[in-house]
């Protein structure tokens, strides 16, 4: 079953503060319209419930990637094709990359964009374990206002966000660490390519010798929204790594996450999945 497309409005604003004054012109009556990856799958499925969008699509002014000292910032329709192809993200935020590479085929990687990724707010996501990992801000405009908040605290629960209905993402800035990291991204899937995540696996570190200074452990697929695995990483920081860190670890892991049964996997299968990628993770470095 497909939608009745006449059923739909789509409008596209030459301008964001145009965009900015449609969002606020109704609680929840307009909704923005990116890349169009995720709501296009719903239009053809028969699925798509609101009926009224903003076409964000060909606003310049959420788009592109700017580097300074500080930080990297990514425009909202910054594309999966365009963080691989950024010599800076390669280089500093490999995890972001990696995730970029793995999500969907080429088609969608070069219409999908990363502020899509975002507020679709599937705990499924290839793109936020890696941007909770590298302690992203978003920066959520509207016609009264900017704000940035911690990517953290964005999710509230399964599709729930702190964004107001009159609110767009415009950009996310992932700042620029002095210290070398180790860097870690594994999805796995039912495929190689195209697959929606079971578990999805996100790690970065910083070690002075064998003892973890800082460590960030970002997962998806294992509760109703993407998460830092906070019990794992307190019981690892400041511990030289051996066995019995790798051992608490795991065991602290059990606490962080709440997989579910699902049509992809099972609750028993992410959870044993989860402590094997932490442990693989804590083993290679």
């Amino acid at each position: 079953m497909r939608s009745y497309v006449p059923s739909y409005q789509l409008v596209s604003p030459p301008t964001v503060e145009e965009a900015l004054e449609l969002l606020a012109s109704g609680d929840g009556t307009w909704k923005p319209f990116a890349g169009g990856t995720d709501l296009m799958v719903l239009l053809e499925a028969g699925k798509l419930p609101h009926r009224q969008y903003v076409n964000i699509w060909n606003l310049d002014e959420l788009r592109g990637i700017k580097v300074d000292e500080s930080s990297v910032t990514l425009g909202a329709l910054t594309t999966y094709t365009e963080v691989q192809a950024h010599p800076i993200l390669g280089a500093e935020f490999p995890m972001l990359c990696q995730a970029a590479k793995e999500t969907g085929g080429l088609a969608i990687q070069n219409r999908g964009t990363l502020g899509g990724n975002v507020v679709n707010a599937s705990p499924a996501a290839d793109s936020p374990p890696a941007l909770l990992a590298y302690d992203a801000e978003l920066e959520l405009i509207s016609a009264s206002g900017l704000r940035r908040i911690p990517y953290s605290k964005f999710h509230r629960g399964y599709k729930q966000m702190d964004i107001r209905a009159d609110e767009l993402l415009r950009a996310i800035h992932l700042p620029r660490g002095g210290r070398p990291r180790v860097h870690y991204y594994r999805k796995v899937g039912t495929r190689k390519a195209q697959a929606i995540s079971k578990v999805c696996f996100a790690a970065a570190a910083d070690l002075t010798g064998s003892t973890i200074r800082e460590i960030r452990l970002a997962f998806g697929s294992v509760a109703p929204t993407v998460i830092r695995a906070r019990h794992a990483e307190r019981a690892l920081e400041g511990r030289t790594l051996n066995e019995g860190a790798r051992t608490a670890a795991r065991a602290a892991l059990d606490a962080d996450i709440a997989p579910i049964d699902d049509m992809r996997s099972t609750e028993h299968y992410r959870r044993q999945v989860a402590g094997r990628l932490l442990e693989q993770f804590l083993t290679e470095i």
